[in-house]
């Protein structure tokens, strides 16, 4: 299993509309086409000899590499630096626009700037998660791997005839195979295109450069609407492009991550796809995009959200946790038996079986973006508008229930405190959109809902023998998602029972600045194994550090967290006990908590002590 990247060792790239994984060493291990929720092409992220890649390194030589961002943008460089040559390989995907499209292509360009090198390719694709055979057609001018449901073409391209080592190239039932033999200045490279419509054709250096500079300029022209300008500006940065490669344009929706079947604990089975749209991820991005002054994104997520309620209302059943990207709310949830696994991390997952949950913090997360888009000039339409004021008259009937929680656990539902927590902030936040905009509701019956909350939550949610906040009404196990309460306005800061409540999380949860969801231990979850610390919980601690006046050590505790980042400013989900990142690659959570974060500390940080 050694022969596996470390999931820190990749970058990301995409079109918005799917992406692509590049490992350190050159190698597309992980391609899903036409979408991000597509069957991957290239899979070798999920098994080594049958998931299929498309590897592109030097051949023959002893080599370090290195992986930068072209500065501003997610065009990909993948440096060879050897004792005879340095290489380097260009990975982009040109923007596809907001129409929905099967084509997508991948580009990539490799060239020498010292010395020499020889490289070979290889491109082995395996369809449909490795399941689907394919038909191989030699072209004059590249070649063509065609399956039942999607075509594959690949086009070479040099900048001298005699770059590809053409008594070399071979072709089989494996894929294709060829060298490049390149000195200072020759670049050369690949075109691979989904679903084209005609045979490859010649493409020459001059139309590869052209869109190589188009798509560097559409990033730069879009990250210079940020707004930010504090103290972390090359994090967030790199944060916010990273969520919009996550984005898919067509419908404005943002998947959790790129990835599935990432593990939470290497070898173990806590293996999800996250190639989907989570209604409270999504709800999060609101507040990070409108931080950062992208308005644009924010309003498309809103219609999309929008466009959720009306389907459940319209269906009469309450809102699904999480939706395809088109708004498709079936995920059945399948067993890839014939993968391995990222380091034999079985079983691998596609689709998600928690879909079906009940977890009602979801409707606190889509109320309060709701509400803070209004108050940044993002109003809720007429019609908007009934289908919330009938989801909030929904809640107020169904609030009191067990559910299964923010962590979707499979152990049963429980009265979880942050559900509990969040439909406090959905009501409230339905008041105060009601009243600010003189609204038709029920406000009566929702104030009277939501100060029965706020009591339970005070009567029973917390634990008087711990001195805590607990994660349900049945324990005194603490959960870091209650470093929420503050900063959702539930309680103050300096409140004592809030304060007994960050120290006990001080001692119990945290582990020299990385936090623990919960211990699964001593609250199971439904699940085998342990894992690891939670990214988007150790960025809640230090906003809620800051908010509880620890200033200090909260930025101390933010540039810790810094450190754990990959090499490009990427996060996963979780970071193991050994410091690799573990869990699907990168995850949107993560980024989103890392901007809310850097821009709350600014803020405490530039206010007069």
């Amino acid at each position: 299993m050694d022969d596996y990247p470390a999931i820190e060792e990749h970058g990301l790239i995409g079109d918005l509309q799917t992406a692509a994984l590049v490992s350190d060493d050159g190698t597309v291990d992980w391609f899903c086409a036409p979408r991000f929720d597509s069957p991957s092409i290239f899979g070798a992220l999920l098994d080594r000899r049958k998931g299929g890649h498309f590897r592109f390194a030097p051949e023959g030589v002893d080599y370090v590499s290195k992986q930068l961002y072209l500065p501003g943008t997610p065009i990909l460089i993948t440096r060879f630096l050897s004792r005879d040559g340095v290489g380097e390989l260009i990975d982009f995907m040109p923007v596809t626009g907001e129409r929905a499209t099967d084509r997508h292509r991948l580009i990539r360009i490799v060239r020498v700037v010292r010395g020499a090198m020889r490289f070979r390719f290889d491109c082995r694709p395996r369809f449909n998660y490795g399941r689907d055979r394919y038909e191989l057609e030699v072209h004059p001018h590249g070649d063509v791997f065609r399956s039942g449901a999607l075509t594959l073409s690949l086009t070479p391209f040099e900048n001298r005839d005699d770059l590809i080592d053409r008594s070399r190239i071979r072709r089989d039932e494996a894929g294709v195979r060829a060298t490049y033999l390149l000195r200072e200045g020759d670049v050369g490279g690949v075109v691979l295109e989904t679903a084209c419509p005609h045979p490859p054709r010649p493409i020459d250096l001059a139309e590869v450069n052209e869109l190589h500079d188009r798509t560097g300029e559409f990033w730069r022209r879009w990250l210079g609407r940020s707004s930010y300008r504090g103290r972390w500006r090359e994090m967030v940065e790199r944060s916010a492009i990273t969520l919009k490669l996550m984005t898919y344009a067509p419908t404005g929706a943002l998947v959790a991550a790129p990835t599935a079947g990432l593990p939470e604990q290497v070898g173990g089975t806590r293996n999800w796809d996250y190639r989907y749209t989570w209604i409270r991820d999504a709800s999060f991005s609101v507040h990070a995009l409108l931080r950062l002054g992208f308005g644009e994104e924010a309003r498309r997520y809103l219609a999309w959200l929008d466009n959720r309620i009306r389907d459940a209302h319209d269906a009469g059943r309450p809102l699904q946790i999480m939706y395809r990207v088109d708004g498709s709310p079936d995920l059945p949830e399948e067993l890839l038996g014939h993968l391995e696994g990222y380091r034999g991390s079985a079983p691998v997952r596609v689709g998600n079986g928690a879909a079906d949950q009940l977890q009602l913090d979801i409707y606190g997360e889509a109320l309060n973006s709701l509400h803070f888009a209004d108050r940044n000039g993002l109003f809720v339409s007429h019609e908007g508008w009934q289908h919330t004021a009938r989801l909030m008259d929904w809640l107020c009937e169904h609030w009191d229930q067990p559910e299964d929680g923010i962590w979707e656990t499979r152990s049963g539902r429980r009265d979880f405190t942050y559900g509990r927590l969040m439909c406090w902030v959905a009501l409230d936040r339905a008041i105060r959109l009601a009243a600010s905009r003189g609204r038709p509701a029920d406000t009566g019956h929702w104030t009277q809902a939501r100060d029965a909350i706020y009591d339970q939550i005070m009567s029973r949610g917390f634990h008087r023998k711990r001195g805590a906040f607990v994660q349900h009404y049945d324990t005194d196990i603490l959960d870091a998602s209650l470093l929420a309460m503050p900063s959702v306005a539930f309680v103050s800061p300096a409140d004592p029972m809030w304060q007994s409540t960050l120290r006990a999380m001080d001692q119990a949860l945290v582990s020299d600045s990385l936090v623990y969801r919960y211990d699964p231990a001593a609250s199971p979850d439904g699940l085998p194994g342990a894992e690891g610390t939670f990214s988007m919980c150790s960025f809640w601690y230090v906003q809620a550090l800051a908010a509880s006046g620890r200033l200090d050590e909260a930025q101390l505790t933010l540039e810790k967290m810094f450190t754990y980042s990959s090499r490009l400013g990427l996060y996963s989900e979780e970071i193991a006990p050994t410091g690799e990142q573990v869990g699907n690659f990168p995850q949107a959570f993560s980024h989103l908590s890392l901007i809310s974060t850097a821009v709350n500390l600014d803020k405490h940080l530039d206010a007069p002590r």
